[in-house]
Formats: structure tokens, C-alpha cells, sequence
């Protein structure tokens, strides 16, 4: 979701975030991934102004989910 939010291509996060968009598709996919190619991503994200909500946490919708910093 967060990169829809940024209406990033797979290739545009992989090459923001310095991993394989063969990794991003399998990620994506619900495959697994390394954890420092998971915290990359999310990084590059975050940097570009995405926001996670983790469960517990309020956000307009309710839930987890993303959001774009305001």
C-alpha cells in the first residue's frame, strides 16, 4: 500500500531503497524477505513521506495500514 501511495512503480522502490524488484514482487507477494531488505523498503517510504500505522495505533480509518505524511 505504501507504494501505491506513492504511485511507485516495483522498480522505482527497488532502486529507492537499494534492493532486487525481484525482491519487492516476492515481498509484495507475500513471500519471504530478508529483514534488512524489508526495513530498507520501508525506509525509502518513510523518507518519501509514507506513514505506518501499527495495530493499536489511531488513524482516521481505524487499523493498520499507511498514510501520507501531511
Amino acid at each position: 500500500m505504501g507504494r501505491a501511495a506513492l504511485n511507485w512503480s516495483t522498480q522505482e522502490l527497488a532502486r529507492k531503497s537499494d534492493v532486487g524488484a525481484n525482491t519487492v514482487n516476492r515481498f509484495e507477494a507475500g513471500q519471504d524477505a530478508r529483514v534488512s531488505s524489508v526495513d530498507k523498503m520501508r525506509k525509502a517510504m518513510e523518507d518519501a513521506g509514507v506513514v505506518f500505522i501499527s495495530d493499536g495505533e489511531t488513524s482516521a480509518g481505524g487499523g493498520p495500514g499507511v498514510r501520507q505524511a501531511k
